[in-house]
């Protein structure tokens, strides 16, 4: 796809300069934005993206527990916190979002790290990286947990701010002027940011100077990516620089970043937006790329700050560019590029990386309301160590096994405040429940049921109510 040849940088480094940006970002930002102008897509065609080789399982870790009780007292946990929940009609943090007995996602998070903390005795320090339209809001809430920052993991800050770089003018690729909403000129250059973030505000070396040997990165909104001992264990006794969490595809995940190995044998990530358009059927094929990356990823400190070392603080992660409009809540707003790069994409740059495939339960996003509802029935419980997984009697007698599949119609579903006004108390039982689809509008009752495989369909506008203590089974 051919590019207007650019005319200079120099508006955007001005740009940048006034808004205080650091030197470094500006050089990035510029090397990606000459890659615009001379027409690279970064795309990543089938031909360099083959089916991965045999991987460890996550019985393989198994063996390394104690291996793993001992590097807990160096690792570091963070979350991944710049998004807000603007596709399910949020104004805020996704993280903020209540999702289990009127616990919100980063109430979850903490208690797990407190639990682990008070239980195997390490100090295990929990960093969330915010975005721009994230961090005061977290910041208000991680004050309600003041214990958070008391002891020897407290020499660390609970959040870190990524950086900004503008919005592109698809027309003129100059940088976006907004005048109706200055903010909407920024965008997250994607969670790939956190490298060089980590690099220029010295949190690396401040990391590496208490003693902290490893990092556990993982999104926010994914409570399924809990603090596994045992994964540790085998990343820190296989002496592993950097291990990605991958999990199995299936029909749902089709359009999520895949796995893949080039032909020099490393292996790498590839996202939708990197597929060129004629490939995407191949891309979507869940038979040939049957494994997808979780973002659950093992990072060894010192061999992340040798690697930025060398290449002057720059891990030069493959591009995304992303088609956007400058006010996504206007369709009729002009379109925009934003030049990302995904954590992820590492694993291409570190010799010696791997990937370790786990179980669906260590992948839960919320990404919908259908992930969402699915969340707070009662498939789902929330134990002891604060962790989120499948009631344990789904799979035995007459329980389905797996997560119970939820498909709603957008047109009525799409919301936050949809769902509470179609579920006004709370969801229904999906203990039971294998598949549940909801086309049409509909107001459930309290105490409904759901049991085997349930499909509603009501092709009228008129809402159909599904009276209280209805049992609806398939």
């Amino acid at each position: 796809m051919g590019r207007k040849p650019t005319v200079s940088f120099a508006p955007f480094r001005q740009k940048m300069q006034r808004a205080g940006l650091d030197d470094l970002l500006i050089r990035s930002f510029e090397h990606y934005y000459a890659q615009l102008g001379a027409g690279a897509t970064g795309y990543i065609p089938g031909a360099c993206a083959l089916p991965p080789a045999d991987l460890a399982d996550r019985s393989t870790a198994n063996g390394f527990h104690a291996d793993g009780l001992d590097a807990l007292d160096r690792l570091v946990v963070v979350k991944l916190n710049g998004g807000l929940g603007a596709t399910m009609g949020l104004q805020g943090p996704r993280s903020l979002l209540k999702v289990k007995d009127g616990l919100r996602f980063l109430d979850i998070i903490v208690r797990h790290v407190l639990h682990l903390r008070q239980k195997k005795t390490a100090r295990l320090p929990l960093i969330f990286m915010n975005s721009y339209s994230t961090q005061e809001a977290t910041q208000q809430a991680l004050a309600a947990y003041p214990q958070l920052a008391k002891g020897d993991a407290g020499a660390l800050p609970l959040a870190f701010l990524q950086n900004k770089v503008p919005k592109i003018w698809q027309d003129t690729l100059q940088p976006v002027e907004w005048h109706q909403d200055p903010k909407k000129e920024w965008c997250p250059p994607g969670h790939g940011d956190i490298y060089l973030t980590l690099h220029t505000s010295s949190l690396l070396s401040q990391m590496l100077d208490l003693g902290y040997e490893y990092m556990f990165v993982s999104n926010a909104d994914n409570l399924g990516a809990t603090v596994d001992t045992d994964i540790l264990g085998f990343f820190a006794g296989r002496n592993l620089p950097f291990l990605m969490e991958v999990t199995a595809r299936t029909a749902a995940d089709r359009k999520g970043g895949h796995l893949a190995q080039g032909p020099d044998g490393r292996l790498l990530l590839r996202e939708i937006a990197q597929c060129p358009p004629e490939e995407v059927a191949q891309f979507q094929d869940i038979d040939r790329y049957r494994l997808f990356n979780t973002n659950n990823l093992w990072i060894h400190l010192p061999s992340l700050q040798k690697l930025l070392n060398e290449r002057d603080g720059f891990l030069d992660l493959a591009m995304i560019v992303n088609n956007r409009l400058v006010d996504p809540s206007r369709p009729d707003s002009p379109p925009v590029f934003q030049l990302e790069t995904a954590v992820g994409l590492a694993i291409s740059a570190f010799d010696g990386a791997q990937a370790i495939q786990v179980p669906r339960d260590r992948f839960l996003p919320v990404k919908r309301c259908n992930d969402l509802l699915a969340l707070r029935s009662d498939a789902y419980r929330l134990d002891q160590q604060q962790c989120i997984g499948l009631d344990p009697r789904r799979g035995t007698g007459p329980f389905p096994a797996g997560a119970p599949l939820v498909e709603l119609d957008d047109r009525f579903y799409q919301f936050i405040e949809q769902i509470q006004e179609r579920y006004p108390h709370g969801p229904p039982s999906l203990l039971r429940c294998r598949r549940f689809a909801v086309t049409g509008p509909y107001t459930f009752g309290a105490s409904v049921t759901i049991e085997g495989d349930v499909s509603l369909s009501n092709d009228s506008d008129t809402p159909i109510a599904i009276p209280d203590d209805a049992v609806l089974s398939g």
